[in-house]
This record gives structure tokens, C-alpha cells and sequence, in this order.
């Protein structure tokens, strides 16, 4: 493992550090231990490529690589100004597209592979299409330029069946089945980039859990939303304990395993489950972010099985009608709502020097400056 100093940060230290989240990072604005990872990254990276450099963890990572002036190249579906402007190349095209990816991919030496189609519903072409088929097309291309380390980002989903998983680490096995296309083609995505490890091209995977932080255009906005409308209710009788990870989290943890995969490269071939290392309720998570905004918490809850009950009924309308907006409730929600998900990360902590620099109480306050 690359030997990083990674001491957690001091409650004195989070207060006094500006918001990382600004849409132009200097190297100076970041904690230390992410400056030396930055440093040892600019020893063996020139250029790197970032898929879904436009999403949420996305722009973290590519603000990162910028703050230490490595060369960034985007690949997106969208048009982001911020980025062009910090100084990354965008490319805008569609990871299925081969021709486009291997175009954009030229002259780098380094593939963050993060973009996927997220979510609960849907089509299963539209989540193989990108979430498979564009993961091949990012491996094939990454061998037609030679390029030597792909930092791929999974989900925890890979491995959940609708049962509790506390504290389980990546000796779990990929789910026997599935509650929805997403977690199904994350899964064969992820084995695919672990499959293609090799001496000529080192790969990775990482799955981080329930990603939050200001600008975060998922999770908080919808609690938010949800609780505002009355409509944000508490599944099952007991809570249940799950893991997160702020978002500054989670690009750090990217940023040590490629360095990782240049030097020892512990983490090669290899899967590994990522988060604060706080696990925390499902109700207590929700009225942190809740309280950001001066929302009162939420106190409303739904049996599980009414909620399980209710995903099958309007999945099966939804369905029927062909509707393509998320319905309120899926089996897979009501699933997640209602089961325990937490993580043991100490594969991450050994073999790439992972921990989490933000807790979730110093995020809750940069959340709420944010907002």
C-alpha cells in the first residue's frame, strides 16, 4: 500500500476549511492528506479521463485532479460550462458509442470510469446500454490507447437482495437476484472491469454508499422536496442501520486507489465497499439533512410490507402503462428503506490507505452552508 498520512480531520480543522465544493479548487483549499495523494497522482498521471465528469462525484473528482493540475478530459451527455471553464476538456457523447469514447479517450493515462444510469426504474435496455455496454467500450478503448489503470465506480447494490447486510464485507457475493436493472447491470459492469485486470491494465472497483454533500442533485434535494410535500414517511418498525459517505469522501477514496494502482497496486482486481465508517439510522440520516433546512423531523412511518406491497402494485401499473416517470414506491425502495446496509471498509483502510476525512456532523454543516 502507498504510504499516505491520512490523520482524520480535527472538528478545529473542518471549521476553519472553506467549502471544497466551489467551482474552481485551488490545491490550497484542500485537507492535507489530499494535497499528498494529489502529489503522488501527478508523479504517474499526465491526463486523465472522467466519465460522468458532469455528475455529482464526477465534478468532485475532475475539480480535484484540476486543483493539482493534472489534465482532465470530460465525457458526458451534457453541457457543463463550470467544467470547461476550470479547464477540462469536455467531450459530450454516449458511453455506448465506441467511436466517441475511444476518440475522446485519446492521449490519457488514466480512466475514472464513473458515469452510469442511476436509479430505480426503467427499461432494462436503457441500464445495459450505458451501464454494460459502455463499460466495454471504456475497457476496449482503454487497451486500443494503452492505457494502464481504470478507477471504476460500482455500487453496493452489486450485492443487495432485499435482505439486511450489517457490517458484511466483499467476501458477499453478488446478488442471486435482482429487485431492479440497476443493481443487475452495476453487478455484470463491475465484473467485467475486475475481469479485465491485468499487467497492462490494472482495474479497480469501488462502491461507495448513499453519496451526500452541497450540490448533491439526489439524495437531498428529494428529502427535501419529499418532507416539504407531506409525503416523506419512515419504512418499517424498527430502524435499521445503514452507512453513507459525504461526497469529498468519496473522491478522495478515487484518488488513493488510482495512486494505489501505480505503485503496489494492492487494490487490483478487486472490489471494495466504501463509506464514512459511521453507520448511522435510516431516521436520523434524514432529519440531519432535514434540519439543515429548518424542516421539522419526520415522525410518519409505513409498515414494510404495506411499503414492499405497494412497490409490486405500482410497478406492475407503471408497467402496464408504460410510464416512464419513477414511480413513489418500488420494491427495491421499499427494500432499501427497511434493511440494514453497513459496510466493513477495512479491505479499503489496508490495501489503499482509505478513511473518511469529512465525518457526517462537519458535512451536515457544510450542507447547510450550502443550502
Amino acid at each position: 500500500m502507498t504510504q499516505i498520512e491520512n490523520k482524520p480531520l480535527t472538528h478545529l480543522e473542518a471549521n476553519s476549511m472553506t467549502s471544497v465544493n466551489s467551482a474552481q479548487l485551488q490545491l490550497t483549499d484542500l485537507l492535507p492528506q489530499e494535497q499528498t495523494a494529489l502529489a503522488a497522482l501527478k508523479q504517474t498521471a499526465n491526463k486523465a479521463f472522467v466519465t460522468g465528469a458532469g455528475g455529482f462525484l464526477g465534478k468532485s473528482i475532475c475539480k480535484r485532479l484540476r486543483a493539482a493540475q493534472i489534465e482532465v478530459v470530460g465525457f458526458a451527455r451534457g453541457d457543463y460550462p463550470e467544467l470547461t471553464a476550470m479547464g477540462v476538456e469536455m467531450f459530450k457523447g454516449d458511453l455506448a458509442d465506441y467511436d466517441g469514447v475511444v476518440n475522446a479517450m485519446e492521449g490519457c493515462d488514466l480512466v475514472f470510469h464513473v458515469a452510469s444510469k442511476a436509479g430505480v426504474w426503467g427499461t432494462r435496455d436503457s441500464y445495459f446500454e450505458p451501464n454494460v455496454n459502455g463499460t466495454a467500450n471504456i475497457i476496449r478503448a482503454s487497451k486500443a490507447h494503452q492505457i494502464d489503470r481504470i478507477v471504476y465506480t460500482s455500487t453496493p447494490s452489486v450485492t443487495f437482495a432485499g435482505e439486511d447486510e450489517a457490517g458484511i464485507d466483499e467476501s458477499a457475493p453478488y446478488a442471486a437476484k435482482f429487485l431492479n436493472y440497476y443493481g443487475h447491470s452495476k453487478a455484470l459492469a463491475e465484473k467485467m472491469i475486475l475481469d479485465a485486470n491485468s499487467e497492462e491494465l490494472k482495474t479497480t472497483a469501488l462502491r461507495p454508499h448513499l453519496i451526500w454533500g452541497p450540490e448533491d442533485p439526489h439524495l437531498v434535494p428529494r428529502v427535501i422536496e419529499r418532507a416539504k410535500k407531506g409525503k416523506l414517511k419512515l419504512v418499517g418498525k424498527q430502524d435499521k442501520l445503514v452507512d453513507t459517505i459525504f461526497v469529498d469522501n468519496a473522491a478522495f477514496a478515487h484518488i488513493l486507489a488510482a495512486v494505489e494502482l501505480s505503485h503496489q497496486a494492492n487494490c487490483a482486481g478487486k472490489a471494495y465497499f466504501l463509506s464514512n465508517d459511521e453507520p448511522i439510522t435510516m431516521a436520523n440520516m434524514l432529519n440531519k439533512i432535514l434540519a439543515c433546512v429548518d424542516i421539522p423531523p419526520v415522525e410518519k412511518r409505513v409498515p414494510a410490507g404495506v411499503a414492499y406491497a405497494a412497490g409490486v402494485v405500482l410497478e406492475g401499473i407503471y408497467g402496464l402503462l408504460k410510464k416512464q416517470q419513477e414511480p413513489i414506491m418500488t420494491r427495491f425502495v421499499a427494500r432499501q428503506l427497511s434493511t440494514s446496509h453497513y459496510f466493513d471498509i477495512r479491505a479499503a483502510k489496508n490495501d489503499f490507505g482509505y478513511q473518511a476525512l469529512i465525518s457526517i456532523d462537519e458535512g451536515m454543516i457544510r450542507l447547510k452552508q450550502s443550502l
